[in-house]
């Protein structure tokens, strides 16, 4: 648990620090944020720096290591018992999400500003660059063993925890391919999901401080009540469920840290290299920690504003008409005439009871079956 809170810590700090010199440098190099020209209420934030996501990305990196580290300096001075300080696999492969979804946000942004649109990379070079980062992280999560002969992964598609609805029923190979598609649409929604979101200052920020939060609780829960653990016919069969709370707590952290200076009125804009990648790394966590489906419930906020693009495509390509004056929603809020501080606020809290609702099915089941 110390390893836990240490990594949140350390990356809190970090984001927390840093964020201030990378604005400077990136006001330098003139590295700033295009607006839609529909957007009249964000006009005045054109320009401003953007690809702040590069300092959640390093800080939770820092952060993770760091924590790592320390726990292991202290264990060697006999400062502190060290129960569980090895890093894992599982983790590194959502680090690995979260770098490679960071470095393709990094190369859309940076498209926008080389050359000066509010459109950055195409639909399908986004989609490739995904897909990339994906089928690695599938294969990896799914192929690669431990001395057990465990992987971080399950064939099963999982709710809050493996459901009897199994990949693996036509066939090994077979469920490799399957399970790769599945992890494609797992990860891609998540991170469109954060990217759509991310339209107001500090909004998708500071919720995905608490999905993250969230996955923090539910991975340590995993490891105390593990069968390695507390074996028993409801324990948790997650692999490296207490290294997956030192990430998910590391993230959230960096996350924390970088609100500070994303908050309204924002000195800086995380970007598609934010966006992406925190998207990628919730659903990366939801895939390892066996929750896959309770993410659209932990992050039922990233749901409901994507969910209001859909519904507004769909409503104009069928009746010519549109549900909201503009879409995502929180767009539509400011049109009616919401200030941005007050659909923020009232969205995060949307964000919270999504996250409390999520926590209580999780920890409901658990009770249910002892």
């Amino acid at each position: 648990m110390v390893n836990v809170l240490l990594a949140g810590g350390i990356s809190m700090a970090v984001a927390l620090l840093c964020t201030k010199p990378f604005i400077a440098f990136l006001v330098r190099r003139r590295w700033g944020q295009f607006i839609r020209d529909d957007l009249v209420h964000h006009h005045v934030k054109r320009g401003k720096p953007t690809m702040g996501g590069a300092v959640i990305i390093g800080a939770a990196l820092v952060g993770y290591f760091a924590s790592h580290a320390v726990v292991l300096a202290l264990g060697a001075t006999g400062v502190l018992k060290v129960v569980h300080s090895s890093i894992s696999l599982g983790a590194l492969l959502v680090l690995f999400l979260l770098t490679g979804l960071g470095v393709v946000g990094f190369l859309d942004d940076y498209t926008k500003i080389r050359k000066e649109r509010s459109l950055g990379l195409t639909s399908r070079q986004k989609l490739l660059g995904q897909t990339l980062v994906t089928v690695v992280f599938a294969l990896g999560a799914l192929l690669m063993t431990d001395e057990h002969g465990l992987s971080p992964a399950s064939t099963a598609v999982s709710f809050i925890r493996d459901t009897d609805i199994d990949l693996a029923f036509a066939g090994p190979v077979v469920a490799v391919v399957l399970f790769v598609a599945w992890s494609n649409v797992l990860i891609a929604g998540a991170s469109n999901g954060v990217n759509i979101t991310d339209g107001l200052d500090g909004l998708a920020t500071g919720a995905s401080v608490m999905v993250f939060g969230a996955y923090t609780v539910i991975a340590t829960w995993q490891y105390n009540q593990g069968c390695g653990v507390a074996p028993g016919p409801n324990c948790y069969d997650v692999r490296d469920a207490l290294d997956l709370a030192v990430v998910a707590c590391a993230i959230g952290g960096a996350c924390f840290g970088f609100l500070w200076w994303n908050a309204s009125p924002a000195e800086i804009i995380m970007g598609d290299t934010g966006s992406l990648s925190l998207g990628a790394a919730l659903a990366g966590l939801a895939i390892l920690t066996n929750t896959q489906l309770l993410l659209v419930v932990l992050g039922g906020l990233f749901v409901i504003v994507t969910a209001s693009v859909i519904i507004q495509v769909i409503s104009f390509k069928l009746t010519g008409k549109r549900v909201f004056r503009i879409a995502p929603l929180h767009h539509h809020f400011e049109m009616v005439g919401w200030s941005e501080v007050t659909i923020v606020a009232r969205f995060w809290i949307i964000a919270g009871l999504c996250v409390a609702a999520g926590l209580a099915l999780f920890y409901g089941e658990w009770v249910s079956s002892q």
